[in-house]
């Protein structure tokens, strides 16, 4: 059996928390990795919360844009829904990005959001 565990890394985008605001995470590094794919997990909502989720992509860790359709695979839905898990693949060429969630109603949602950096130029990834 192959070992995965020593072959990905993995950031904690936004830790595991009830959002009652607008959340944009810090940038993460992909250097030294040749994908990556964001796992937004949620629990529940509370006051009819709306939250849409998007990623995004940089050069220099400052200036950050929306990933085109096109660099990104697998769509994020519009809203976040209760005690869901969502999945998408960054195959963009950029070295940083991020996960935006983005409040457009209501009042919370519990969620968190795992970046799980893949194919390794190093390895193993500690």
């Amino acid at each position: 059996m192959r070992d995965l565990a020593s072959n990905i890394g993995v950031v904690q985008a936004v830790a595991p928390a009830v959002l009652t605001a607008t959340n944009t995470a810090a940038g993460i590094d992909l250097l030294g990795f040749g994908s990556a794919a964001i796992i937004i997990s949620t629990g529940a909502i509370v006051g009819s919360a709306s939250f849409t989720p998007k990623l995004q992509e940089s050069d220099d860790n400052t200036n950050f844009t929306d990933v085109a359709a096109s660099d990104q695979i697998g769509t994020f839905p519009a809203a976040l829904a209760a005690a869901s898990a969502i999945k998408a693949s960054y195959r963009g060429n950029k070295r940083y990005i991020r996960p935006v969630l983005t409040l457009n109603s209501g009042t919370s949602i519990a969620a968190s959001v795992l970046v799980i950096k893949g194919r390794a130029a190093k390895r193993p990834v500690a």
